[in-house]
């Protein structure tokens, strides 16, 4: 199905394709896997070993998703044992150049959030 470029898109709308990439980006393993590519090109398992945590099958799949969104080039290599690499692409660099920059924002401003979370638990421990 052709889709017109000239769509207006909304992610607030149920039926808006946006949200669909905007989850797959925004969620823990896209956003991860996106800010990893973003230092440059990986292999599965070094990619793997990047993303603290992430099953084989979900950073698999993963990869499917934001490569499907053309947000990640995946090159197979015809060699033996076979190789494969991702990395961004243009579009998948300007997404993950906004996203690092909230990742280095968070990572930044941890203390103040590590605070109000002890101020949270403090208020709704004393009820």
């Amino acid at each position: 199905m052709d889709t017109p470029l000239d769509l207006s898109y909304d992610v607030f709308a149920k039926a808006c394709p946006s949200r669909n990439t905007l989850e797959h980006v925004t969620g823990r393993w896209g956003g991860l896997t996106l800010g990893a590519l973003y230092e440059g090109s990986l292999r599965f398992n070094e990619l793997r070993r990047r993303v603290d945590g992430v099953s084989e099958k979900m950073l698999s799949q993963t990869l499917q998703a934001l490569e499907r969104d053309g947000l990640v080039h995946r090159e197979a290599q015809p060699t033996n044992p076979p190789r494969v690499d991702y990395e961004l692409t243009p579009l998948g660099r300007g997404v993950a150049e906004r996203l690092v920059g909230l990742i280095e924002f968070v990572e930044g401003r941890m203390d103040d959030v590590l605070a109000a979370r002890q101020r949270y638990d403090e208020t709704r421990g004393a009820r």
